[in-house]
């Protein structure tokens, strides 16, 4: 069985490297979707595929920031790891803190394994869908678990931090009135597995490696990740982008609330 806290210290070192890069006066450069990249995406990027590589030679590594590898190969992966170095990089160049490193392990289709480190706050969170999810704040480690059913209390939606939707304002209008949290990167999966919120929905598209350690953190702790017909989401697609999704503590609540069906009836902004 993979050492869940091996793999968590290895994201807490890439987070070193990228305070190291945060601290200075860094350059931001364009990738060829016009999204941000810095040398901290970079050096995060080598040191997390070099240790996977060397601790898991069998096991292939899939990086945002690394060389894309075509279908007719990843189709035959059993098992792999899906990285993103640095997750909200315009959280980063903002340098409002919330950004993170992500890393998750696919096993078919599905996450098994996911580890979320956040270098400003110095919070990990690690997940292994079958055992458990928990918080390490450096000197305290608990168990995390999604809210209870939201029965008559007020519904606290985390929605992201700097990629608006205009759908949302739909969905707001089947539910009574919401609390609304702005988190940046992979911290709105985090917010819904620590019960500080209800449901994150998102319309707009993501690639596969935002998604997946926040998925495995958020079934582990108890809650779900579904696309907007109310089925698990899934991984190793042909296109790694992904269509829209809502996490949620409950796929009863999407239901009877209206949500999943509304969803269904808007499409991808």
């Amino acid at each position: 069985m993979i050492d869940l806290d091996f793999v968590g210290n290895i994201a807490v070192e890439a987070g070193k490297a990228i305070l190291e890069v945060y601290e200075t006066d860094f350059g931001v450069d364009r990738k060829e979707d016009n999204s941000p990249i810095t040398l901290a995406d970079r050096r995060s990027h080598q040191f997390i595929t070099r240790e996977l590589r060397e601790a898991f030679p069998s096991i292939p590594v899939l990086s945002e920031e690394g060389k894309q590898v075509q279908y007719s190969t990843r189709r035959e992966w059993d098992r792999f790891w899906l990285v993103d170095p640095l997750d909200g990089t315009k959280e980063f160049v903002k340098r409002n803190g919330e950004f993170t490193v992500n890393i998750a392990l696919i096993e078919g289709k599905r996450p098994a394994l996911g580890v979320i480190y956040l270098p400003v706050a110095r919070l990990l969170y690690t997940a292994r869908v079958r055992d458990g999810c928990w918080e390490w704040d450096g000197t305290r480690k608990r168990d995390l678990h999604v809210a209870p059913y939201p029965d008559g209390r007020p519904i606290r939606m985390v929605k992201s931090r700097s990629h608006p939707s205009p759908n949302l304002e739909a969905i707001l209008e089947i539910l009574p009135p919401c609390h609304v949290i702005k988190k940046g990167s992979a911290l709105k999966f985090c917010a819904v597995a620590s019960g500080d919120a209800d449901f994150y929905p998102r319309f707009g598209p993501t690639w596969e490696w935002d998604t997946a350690a926040g998925q495995a953190i958020v079934e582990a702790a108890g809650g779900v990740v579904v696309d907007f017909q109310g089925n698990p989401f899934v991984y190793n697609k042909s296109s790694l982008i992904n269509g829209p999704f809502l996490v949620a503590s409950s796929l009863r609540w999407l239901r009877e609330s209206g949500v999943l069906q509304k969803s269904s009836s808007l499409g991808i902004v």
